[in-house]
């Protein structure tokens, strides 16, 4: 992919008209002087998005798109009512000069004109609903952005934008997304300017077509080609942030990953990989965003640090907080400050791996994407009339391309490798589908239970029992590749590890209580329940249960010559959980415990069972279904653990 360097623009700040502005926000399209710039990059990237433009690297047609932006009047937008209101008036709120203090003069006044968009025109909502059917102010928005964005106004799509439209609209009657009507007809600086809010590349329209595809069938190739980078761009920003390469996307080549054969993996390194890999794909996904993030935020500091007259005022030092995001994902980000370069790279090459390994299980089952209807063509007329400038409702974070949208799936030739890895996985399911029809046994058994007590609801918060668990492998990260000799070893089973609350239940079912009359008047079943020492002892038995199983598993790789050791040690953890079940009545007041036990349960007889297919899998010499079985005996362990945490956090003291 091409790349220049820009020269200086000779244009003056948006925020504070100060001559020979040095960066720019591309997302504002306008460009900045040092001080206001330092506002924005305390602001955050889902605000403002800032780029040098002396020493940034660009892509061509992201310049261009900025220029032309800023060029054509973006900053008025954003600026609306200042411009409108007379000198005069009483309600006039003049911009601060260049001269003017950055505390509180230009922040006070960025932040109003940036985050509460108290300058932007309004749409006349009434006006809108009443001159159309639609009956929703943005839909009929995102109509209008869908017909401007064939045209060069790029300014006027911004401002549908910040007024509200979707980036993402579909329009049914032409059976294309804004992105697909962009590429069509080769316009690149809407494309950025989409690109830019969020819009996806993957996108399919009425006839499966991708912006991508479009663009190559209307003869745009270097559009395409621009697309195509798009799709991919934060892993590829990731790749060069290592190595200073990026994939060859016309080669077909889409992940570039540095290598690392030469590297010798200690044990908590590995071990903090297993533990990447059972991340949701959802929360992967996450990862990877403040990944990018903090990379952008290291790259613009390395640039501040040596353009910036006095570099302490403006820095950075991590990820600022982002109020669409939970407190407990915005600590983890900023925890990525503290990784040192090695540890950094380190992780990032594991999520690079794991992104590697993702894509290949996806391609093992394509999804089958519905392909909407259409009825008319992106050919006729334009919207006579755009809606006025407005005000929009907060803008969204800006979603990441290269994660969400995958690159169209390739047809996979037929070898004995997949058929067996395809047999194991049908195996891996009708055992699924046994522990289904158990849990749903222990549910209705558990269901009987809670009609003999009281409980009332007790809303789960399943989005920070997520973020605790990205943390914990963000964490492991840090600690793990940490070398100073008084760092005691991390475990992957240790107590610390699991995320706190961790519920083993689906994030739909929330946690119950006793109400208050359980609680005041202590009943039967509660005055049977087990001192918490008790279940102390127990719950640390099951751990060393769990450890000594994976330390066979490590002693015996990569031969496994003793093969008959991991039945035995699967027994004893099912026996210590068994032991566990007796010391517990049969009805238990509190859910966050029960629902502990039958994690433990189910996970106890899985475990069993996965550990003799593993002692087959070494007898029959089957490598695939080797390191099938020892990462489901990793994921059973990893359960188990989790469990065991849920109920001893749980259990009150």
């Amino acid at each position: 992919m091409s790349r220049v360097k820009s020269k200086a623009v000779s244009e003056i700040c948006g925020d504070c008209s100060a001559t020979d502005p040095s960066w720019a926000s591309i997302n504002r399209g306008i460009l900045l002087c040092s001080d206001c710039c330092s506002v924005h990059r305390s602001l955050g990237r889902h605000i403002s998005q800032v780029k040098s433009l002396r020493q940034g690297t660009w892509t061509p047609t992201i310049l261009k798109f900025v220029t032309e932006l800023n060029a054509h009047g973006a900053n008025s937008v954003w600026e609306h009512t200042i411009n409108e209101t007379p000198i005069s008036s009483k309600n006039f709120k003049p911009k601060p000069s260049p001269k003017d203090p950055i505390h509180p003069n230009k922040v006070d006044f960025i932040t109003a004109k940036h985050v509460k968009l108290m300058y932007v025109l309004k749409p006349n909502t009434q006006q809108i609903l009443k001159e159309n059917e639609c009956g929703s102010v943005e839909l009929e928005l995102s109509k209008q952005l869908h017909a401007s964005v064939r045209t060069t106004n790029v300014e006027t799509s911004l401002r549908l934008i910040v007024q509200g439209a979707d980036v993402n609209y579909y329009s049914k009657e032409k059976g294309s997304t804004c992105l697909h009507v962009a590429a069509k007809f080769g316009q690149s600086s809407q494309v950025e300017l989409l690109i830019a809010y969020g819009a996806n590349v993957a996108a399919l329209d009425a006839q499966g077509n991708n912006p991508i595809e479009i663009a190559k069938m209307h003869g745009h190739s270097q559009l395409s080609d621009r697309l195509m980078e798009a799709m991919y761009e934060v892993t590829d920003r990731l790749s060069y942030f290592l190595c200073g390469k990026r994939a060859d996307h016309a080669a077909g080549q889409h992940l570039l990953i540095p290598n690392t054969n030469k590297v010798e993996l200690n044990e908590q390194l590995k071990i903090a990989r297993g533990k990447l890999q059972l991340v949701p794909n959802k929360m992967f996904e996450e990862l990877v965003m403040d990944l990018y993030e903090e990379v952008d935020r290291r790259e613009t500091e390395a640039i501040w640090s040596t353009s910036a007259l006095n570099p302490e005022v403006g820095a950075v030092p991590f990820l600022p907080t982002n109020p669409h995001l939970s407190a407990t994902r915005n600590q983890g980000r900023q925890k990525l400050a503290r990784f040192s370069q090695q540890e950094f790279a380190g992780l990032i090459t594991d999520v690079l791996e794991d992104c590697k390994r993702r894509q290949n299980m996806a391609n093992l089952r394509p999804l089958d994407t519905p392909i909407r209807d259409s009825t008319a063509s992106d050919d006729e007329p334009l919207y006579d009339a755009v809606a006025s400038d407005d005000d929009y409702a907060a803008l969204a974070p800006i979603p990441q391309q290269a994660l969400v949208n995958k690159s169209p799936i390739m047809p996979i030739t037929k070898n004995p490798e997949m058929d067996v890895l395809k047999h194991e996985l049908q195996k891996s399911m009708s055992t699924i589908d046994e522990l289904k029809e158990l849990v749903v046994k222990l549910s209705s058994e558990n269901t009987e239970l809670k009609a003999k007590i009281t409980s009332s609801d007790c809303g789960s918060n399943h989005e920070e029992n997520n973020d605790n668990s990205l943390n914990s492998v963000t964490n492991s990260y840090f600690e793990d590749k940490s070398t100073p000799s008084s760092r005691r070893p991390v475990s992957m089973y240790e107590a610390r590890q699991v995320p706190k609350e961790e519920s083993p239940v689906p994030a739909s079912q929330s946690f119950h209580h006793t109400t208050s009359s359980t609680q005041n008047s202590p009943s039967t079943s509660a005055k049977l329940m087990p001192l918490f020492i008790d279940v102390q002892k127990r719950t640390d038995i099951i751990t060393r249960r769990i450890q000594e199983l994976w330390k066979e598993i490590q002693d015996q790789m990569p031969d496994f010559k003793n093969q008959t050791v991991f039945v035995p040690c699967a027994e004893k953890i099912h026996l210590a959980i068994m032991d566990l079940n007796t010391i517990f009545p049969t009805v238990i007041p509190l859910e966050s415990i029960k629902n502990a036990l039958i994690q433990l349960n189910s996970n106890s007889l899985r475990i069993q069972k996965v550990c003799h297919d593993l002692q087959n899998a070494i007898i029959s010499d089957n490598k695939v279904q080797l390191d099938l079985f020892l990462q489901e005996v990793r994921n059973c362990a990893y359960d188990l653990a989790a469990g065991n945490k849920t109920l001893i956090t749980s259990f009150p003291q």
